[in-house]
This record gives structure tokens, C-alpha cells and sequence, in this order.
């Protein structure tokens, strides 16, 4: 398991770290950051860990406005001397409120209710990391598909989105054909490049080789245009999105 803390007392991030690993050693700490502002940039910049160890006073705010400028699917423990922040977290995706001082039992106690209540987050990020091993590679370049008894290879750069349809996921080639794949974008933003692919909404991963045109409806409100648009329907960025979609484009 993979875990990120966001913590900016030293001494209380020291011990968060010794207290995982004794809990479980194989738990891997990916990263200890400081601010709201450093919290933001890595989880652009890096793939989403297993559980977010969070606190609420940050060197330069709440940590509450980490989720106004990035979307986080992650779970998360917050782990905090305030108790009157609770009703707040438990809106964003937290999975329990630990006061401190925090103890192993507590901790312990709190993952145990994590691989309870998110089984399938856990071993799909064990799945896709497994996967990219046997790739040997760090991006995914095909993709295999079924068509009635026939199948076939479709090479990752022909493809200009990936798409979800009544909880099913697909893609659309350059040329406009349409297949059905076993995964779901958040396994997606883990096997395809992140330098090509950007997940523009809930539903939508884009390729930036198939953008044909950029809309600006208003500051956050974009509209993007591709070849075969009327397959997969009007496609927006999110509002959420919007910031670091542009920042994606200005590499």
C-alpha cells in the first residue's frame, strides 16, 4: 500500500511513519509534505497513492483548499487536534478522523476500516502495478480487443479518448471507431502517458493529438472539439479540471 502524508509538524510525521511501518511493513510512504501549495503539485504531478494520511493546519492554510485545485478519489485518515473539522472531512472522501496524539491501535484500527470499506481501490492499484511490470514499460502502447470473434491490437496512439457509458468504458480511434475496454479510467491514468492523455472530466480521457479545437466558454469552462465528436457527445473540461488542464497544455 502505497500512502501519502500530509502532515507539517516534523515530529508528527516521524512518528505517522514509524507507526505504519510497524503496523505493516510492506506500506510504502511515497511522500511528506508540508503546505497546501506543495500537497497540490505533487498529486498533479504524481499517481494517486492508496490512502492520504492528512492534517488540517498546513503551513499555509487548511487543508481543505488542496480540494479546490485538484480532484481527489484517493482515501483519506485525517489525522488532527481539532475535532470540529469532522462533519467537513467526511465529505471528502475521508474514511476516518483521528484526534491526536495518534496511537498504533487507533491507525490500525482506521486502515483495517479502509480495506474494508475500499477493497477494490486497493487491489486495482496492486492490479495496475502489476500489470506494469509485465509491460516492462512505463506507458501502455496497445491495447487488445474483441470484435465478435475476431480481435485485434490498437496501437495507444491511435486513439483519441477514452469514455465511460453507462458505467462502461470505451475508446474511440482517430478514425472513428469505437471498442470497449476492461478498464476504468482511473486504471487508465495509470497505464497510459500522462504527457499525452489528460482526464478532462469524470468520464472523459483525451489525447492532445486529437484536439482539433479549444473553446473558451467562460474563465473555467472549456469546450473541446475532436474528429468524430457526435460518437462520444460534446466533451467540457471540468470546472475542477480547468487549471491544470491548461497548465497540461503549457508544458
Amino acid at each position: 500500500m502505497n500512502v501519502l502524508i500530509i502532515e507539517n509538524e516534523k515530529p508528527a510525521a516521524e512518528k505517522l511513519q514509524r507507526l505504519l511501518k510497524s503496523i505493516d511493513p510492506v506500506i510504502s510512504v511515497v511522500g511528506v509534505l508540508e503546505s497546501v501549495e506543495h500537497s497540490v503539485n505533487w498529486l498533479l504531478k504524481n499517481d494517486a497513492p492508496d490512502l492520504i494520511l492528512m492534517d488540517i493546519q498546513l503551513d499555509d492554510g487548511i487543508c481543505f483548499e488542496i480540494f479546490e485545485s485538484v480532484k481527489i478519489s484517493t482515501p483519506i485518515i485525517f489525522t488532527t487536534a481539532y475535532d470540529k473539522y469532522a462533519i467537513k472531512a467526511f465529505k471528502v472522501n475521508s474514511v476516518d478522523y483521528l484526534l491526536k496524539p495518534i496511537t498504533k491501535e487507533s491507525l490500525a484500527s482506521a486502515i483495517e476500516k479502509l480495506k474494508t470499506l475500499f477493497p477494490a481501490h486497493i487491489v486495482s492499484n496492486e492490479k495496475i502495478n502489476h500489470v506494469s511490470e509485465q509491460l516492462g514499460a512505463q506507458h501502455k502502447s496497445r491495447f487488445f480487443v474483441k470484435i465478435g470473434e475476431h480481435c485485434k491490437s490498437i496501437m495507444t496512439d491511435e486513439i483519441a479518448c477514452f469514455y465511460i457509458i453507462e458505467r462502461s468504458t470505451f475508446f474511440i480511434t482517430s478514425s472513428g471507431k469505437c471498442y470497449d475496454v476492461d478498464y476504468s479510467l482511473e486504471q487508465l491514468e495509470k497505464l497510459i502517458d500522462p504527457c499525452q492523455f489528460f482526464r478532462i472530466n469524470r468520464h472523459t480521457i483525451i489525447n492532445m493529438s486529437a484536439i482539433t479545437d479549444i473553446i473558451s466558454l467562460s474563465t473555467n469552462r472549456l469546450k473541446i472539439k475532436i474528429a468524430n465528436e457526435e460518437k462520444v457527445g460534446e466533451l467540457f473540461v471540468s470546472r475542477e479540471k480547468a487549471a491544470s488542464f491548461k497548465k497540461w497544455l503549457d508544458r
